[in-house]
């Protein structure tokens, strides 16, 4: 029970978490950090049972359902997508319930559950891959039946076992060009791209254009590939793409290049 007393305190620690960052207030107000920490979340499930889920939100389209997504990604509310700016980031994921197993999964966000989902404080909205993987030996579908349950999560490193791949988006033409970033590894997410064309010493920041895409904010009709990408991460990691987007480049190609961040927050 909580002393009328000090409720003045507690509203003031409260108001002050709340100004330091919206996304923490709404993480540490949802629920006690365990030993492990772990906080408290909703989660539910969309599409297929056994399905991938979605990138759409972020940019990567059906490409969760390959390596190294495999469909162990989730969508979330505003807490966690942040605008598209919480794109890539990973989480470790579990539940107790008699269904589940215990052990946590790691899920990567790579879409956005709006509406409804941003009545909770914090909601992830796992593919059906992904919420069956929490469960028992067996009991997925027993797991998947009960829709919305409780969970805990964490944020965590992600850490793919190869180098980042670049998804030319679908508008591009040779006068606009976007890409995604896919299989960041580290926090997960981006705070800046950064396009150099071949023959020039500059770069030029891009800009978000939805998720993990970010357009070109120069005339791609005057520069000539191949193209150089920068990323910056959200925790100011920086990595160098050179020459990843060669000549000829095509929509919903995908580019692998030579690099990734350290696989560490």
């Amino acid at each position: 029970m909580v002393m009328a007393s000090n409720i003045p305190q507690i509203l003031c620690v409260c108001i002050f978490v709340f100004l330091v960052s919206d996304l923490v207030s709404c993480r540490s107000f949802n629920g006690s950090l365990d030993a492990g920490g772990f906080s408290s979340a909703v989660a539910t499930w969309y599409g297929n049972p056994t399905g991938p889920g979605s990138g759409g939100a972020c940019g990567l389209e059906d490409d969760v359902a390959k390596v190294p997504y495999n469909g162990m990604i989730t969508a979330g509310n505003q807490a966690l997508f942040q605008h598209g700016a919480g794109c890539g980031a990973c989480y470790q994921v579990s539940c107790s319930n008699p269904q589940c197993s215990g052990n946590p999964i790691t899920v990567a966000l790579t879409d956005e559950c709006p509406g409804k989902c941003n009545n909770d404080p914090v909601h992830f909205d796992l593919s059906g891959t992904a919420f069956g993987a929490m469960a028992k030996p067996g009991q997925a579908d027993q797991l998947r039946k009960l829709g919305r349950i409780n969970i805990s999560y964490k944020r965590v490193a992600c850490n793919y076992k190869q180098n980042i791949m670049f998804k030319v988006d679908k508008g591009s033409n040779p006068n606009f060009f976007a890409v995604a970033t896919e299989a960041g590894n580290g926090d997960g997410e981006l705070s800046l791209v950064e396009i150099k064309p071949t023959g020039s010493d500059k770069w030029f920041p891009m800009q978000r254009m939805f998720g993990a895409t970010w357009s070109a904010n120069i005339n791609i009709g005057t520069q000539k590939p191949p193209f150089s990408l920068q990323l910056t991460s959200g925790n100011k990691h920086q990595v160098t793409a050179d020459n990843v987007i060669p000549a000829g480049w095509q929509p919903r190609a995908i580019y692998k290049s030579n690099v990734n961040f350290p696989p560490q927050l």
